[in-house]
């Protein structure tokens, strides 16, 4: 059996360091011809392969600098630092540092008010209606008290394809990464997945 030549296969786009790592492969002088530019081009063909397809680690994508709360972190400190920071989700941390749990957007709207006003324009709409404050039920509250928990986290090694089952199954859009003491290491959104996907075509 004729065992495939691999490039007669579809080729992920070659990069300049794909073609760079091909020609240092080869010995010697090239004197281009045909067989040269073929011999080129599966090596540099293996070389694009391997990028595209290597699995990506939440480490290697990860934001280390994360913005966060403690599990007694009043809500309004909370709501002021996601606007502060225009990040629509934190993790919330217990007293040794290990993720407790996590706060979204959508965690504040569930809990503010009636059914009718768990989307942000529902809230506009009750406060312009004369209605009053929608998120008078949580005043005072802290962290712990909307926090999903326990959070969906990932490790340092979980691959960029197992998160993005999570984003899709979980229907959410970012996960804390932590270490084996379940510690706070850094986390992941899906921004931070098109990035890298995006970089590794380039």
């Amino acid at each position: 059996m004729t065992k495939p030549d691999p490039a007669d296969k579809p080729c992920p786009e070659i990069s300049d360091g794909d073609i760079y790592e091909a020609l240092k492969e080869i010995q010697g002088y090239l004197d281009i011809t045909p067989s040269d530019l073929k011999e080129i081009y599966r090596h540099a063909f293996r070389h694009a392969h391997e990028r595209v397809n290597r699995p990506i680690k939440a480490a290697e994508i990860m934001t280390r600098t994360v913005h966060h709360v403690r599990e007694d972190t009043q809500l309004k400190d909370v709501a002021e630092l996601m606007a502060r920071q225009r990040i629509s989700g934190v993790p919330v941390l217990d007293e040794a540092g290990r993720v407790a749990g996590i706060i979204s957007e959508k965690d504040f709207l569930s809990r503010m008010g009636s059914a009718d006003t768990i989307q942000i324009m529902g809230i506009i709409a009750a406060c312009l209606g004369g209605k009053g404050c929608v998120a008078m039920p949580i005043r005072g509250s802290k962290a712990s008290d909307i926090m999903v928990a326990p959070a969906i986290t990932v490790y340092e090694d979980t691959s960029t394809l197992k998160i993005i089952e999570i984003f899709a199954t979980k229907e959410i859009n970012r996960v804390p990464v932590i270490d084996g003491s379940g510690k706070l290491i850094g986390i992941v959104s899906r921004a931070d997945i098109l990035r890298a996907q995006t970089a590794r075509r380039e």
